[in-house]
């Protein structure tokens, strides 16, 4: 497979991440450990999670998602054939959120044990803190780069003005600079993407890993009508797809597919993984057959006619 370089870093990852939010969720630990060997093994190698995965659901406190990977990586063994992407900053309870320095370093060790690893290879930003300067939380990453703690940084839900602010101050100090950006890209959620932020991250080789690639599942095809939302426990998160706009994209995703003879989901990460900056969307799957499924988008190359037909909507 052929592999993609990860922004200015000098990590190298298959055009697909696997989104390890669903850990801890709605995929238990024995599941998901055959989902990490299966994707393992056709040739993708970036595991993206959070420390605060998976807080939402009742009863968990956050670290699920990382504690299932980090069983998996000591059972398995094959730490050194994954690149593993976790964030930080989002709340994990009373007096632990932010970018801080203080606070970074305390939840690296955190998340290093969870995941039962010495090193952490791409660790980002979940979310902009305005309230600490941007070199503290610069300097925090450059004391964790140099204790060979962490690889490279990226930032989560930036704006292109925070980004330039990062850069600037990463140059200014000599400190790390966020190599990857993680924001909200897909067919139907394009507008903060394309007109904010696309054009930058190329001109600055900031490497894209978008989420809610899939729409939270609407681009599969799936969800067609509200009543389609009960067919699994995300449905209520694809609602607000299901307008005008939405069902023009799938009749769009119905025609490619029939062309291709692929699945909706496939063609709209094939999409993903063409466009400008865009490294790897990050995808999840619950089941085998899901991951086989989200797995087969790297063989599919879209023609430029149909990349335009997809993007006209």
């Amino acid at each position: 497979m052929k592999l993609r370089k990860l922004g200015s870093s000098n990590i190298e990852v298959a055009p697909l991440a696997f989104g390890g939010n669903v850990f801890g969720w709605t995929v238990k630990e024995q599941e998901g450990f055959a989902l990490l060997d299966r994707f393992v093994e056709k040739g993708f190698n970036l595991i993206d999670t959070a420390d605060m995965y998976s807080t939402w659901v009742p009863g968990n406190k956050g670290g699920e998602s990382e504690t299932i990977i980090g069983n998996w990586l000591r059972k398995s063994g094959k730490r050194d054939k994954v690149i593993i992407a976790t964030k930080v900053g989002v709340e994990m309870g009373p007096d632990k959120k932010g970018l801080g320095k203080k606070y970074i370093i305390q939840a690296v060790e955190d998340s290093l044990k969870r995941l039962q690893t010495d090193y952490i290879d791409l660790y980002q930003s979940h979310q902009d803190d305005p309230e600490t300067p941007m070199e503290e939380t610069l300097s925090a990453y450059g004391d964790l780069i140099k204790a060979g703690k962490v690889r490279s940084i990226g930032a989560s839900n930036y704006s292109r003005e925070r980004l330039q602010e990062a850069l600037d101050v990463s140059k200014k100090y000599s400190l790390p600079h966020y190599a990857t950006l993680q924001p909200r890209y897909n067919l139907y959620d394009r507008e903060e993407y394309e007109s904010e932020l696309m054009e930058f991250c190329v001109k600055n080789n900031i490497g894209v890993i978008s989420y809610y690639s899939l729409a939270s599942g609407f681009l599969t095809g799936k969800y067609r009508s509200p009543e389609d939302l009960s067919k699994s426990s995300r449905g209520g998160g694809v609602k607000s797809y299901l307008d005008a706009k939405g069902m023009e994209i799938l009749k769009k995703l119905d025609l490619v597919s029939r062309e291709y003879q692929a699945t909706p989901a496939q063609v709209s990460l094939a999409w993903l993984m063409a466009r400008p900056g865009v490294v790897a969307p990050i995808a999840s799957a619950t089941t085998l057959v899901q991951l086989e499924d989200i797995m087969k988008a790297s063989e599919l190359e879209l023609t430029s006619e149909t990349i335009s037909l997809l993007s006209e909507t």
